[in-house]
């Protein structure tokens, strides 16, 4: 990558869904109508439906948010790249890392979506035949949580899942097991654990279950080498290679997610700008943590679509 700053587009996972999402892109761009039509073909339900009014219980379950925040995240980036936006390389916090790959090139907007789907699907079903939970630490650094995921592993499978931020590390796993984790961490120092409400046991072992299907299901996609770089979930590092996404997607469900170094990875290789594109702004919340100097802007409705629009044009 050259030495400029040059911008990255990051794009959220589970977690960042809200009723209403994109309904205001939807009112406004028949484009964006389009791809919620199709979507609703793919998913054969309406997705737009539940996006937009909910109920926020069903928009949560794992089979419905990851679609609903995969077309929210992409309908914004087709919305910037009609405006000559374009990232220099991209990056997406697991499911995100779908909606990355759409805008580097790697897949169409329909084969991402029947990804999404089967993925979605999957992680519900291994989350329902292996129960587990998830917990965010804060506080601690990430060495400390490997030892106490180790230290407690008798009590049955814990581990990190989410090297989300310096401090704050989410653990995966058996529901007593990650409990046991958690008073751990309260006894080394750290300033909270909270259990999070999830379907399932995320980038843990517990996700096994879920590997097989999908990996048939990207054996079978249509999958291109990328335009621009992915810095992925695994690895941290850059790829272009249709072959390593492959592999790399099928090993995400299991292994955890390193944003930490990912962005870094991205700073240190010349990004400068970054734009959270899709709905929240969790990611741009990591971000300032990894480093308070980055500009880092959320493209997650009209209004922060025109205020870039507006700058850059």
């Amino acid at each position: 990558m050259s030495a400029k700053l040059s911008r990255a587009f990051i794009f959220p996972g589970q977690a960042s869904q809200y009723v209403g999402m994109a309904h205001d892109i939807y009112d406004r761009y028949q484009e964006v109508r389009e791809l919620y039509n199709q979507a609703n073909e793919i998913m054969q339900l309406d997705l737009a439906e539940i996006s937009f009014n909910g109920p926020e219980e069903k928009l949560k379950q794992t089979r419905i948010t990851q679609p609903a925040i995969y077309v929210h995240s992409v309908a914004m980036f087709e919305l910037l790249k009609a405006g000559n936006i374009l990232p220099e390389a991209v990056a997406g916090h697991s499911l995100g890392e779908y909606s990355a790959l759409v805008a580097a090139g790697a897949f169409s907007f329909q084969e991402g979506l029947r990804l999404v789907k089967i993925r979605g699907e999957l992680m519900q079903r291994a989350g329902e035949i292996r129960p587990g939970t998830m917990a965010a630490i804060i506080g601690l650094e990430f060495e400390q949580i490997e030892e106490i995921c180790d230290a407690v592993s008798g009590t049955g499978v814990v581990c990190p899942a989410n090297y989300n931020s310096p401090g704050q590390v989410a653990v995966s796993g058996e529901i007593e097991a990650v409990r046991a984790a958690m008073e751990k961490a309260k006894e080394a120092g750290a300033r909270r654990a909270i259990e999070l409400v999830v379907s399932g046991a995320f980038h843990s072992p517990l996700m096994e279950h879920a590997q097989e299907g999908l990996r048939q299901a990207l054996a079978e996609a249509k999958i291109r080498d990328l335009a621009i770089p992915v810095y992925t979930n695994v690895m941290a590092t850059p790829t272009t290679s249709a072959e390593e996404v492959k592999d790399l997607l099928y090993k995400q469900l299991t292994h955890p997610v390193r944003w930490t170094g990912i962005i870094e990875h991205m700073i240190t290789d010349g990004i400068g700008a970054f734009y959270e594109v899709g709905p929240g702004k969790v990611l741009t919340g990591l971000n300032k943590r990894i480093n308070r100097e980055l500009s880092c802007q959320p493209v997650g409705d009209l209004t922060g679509l025109d205020e870039i629009l507006a700058a850059e044009n």
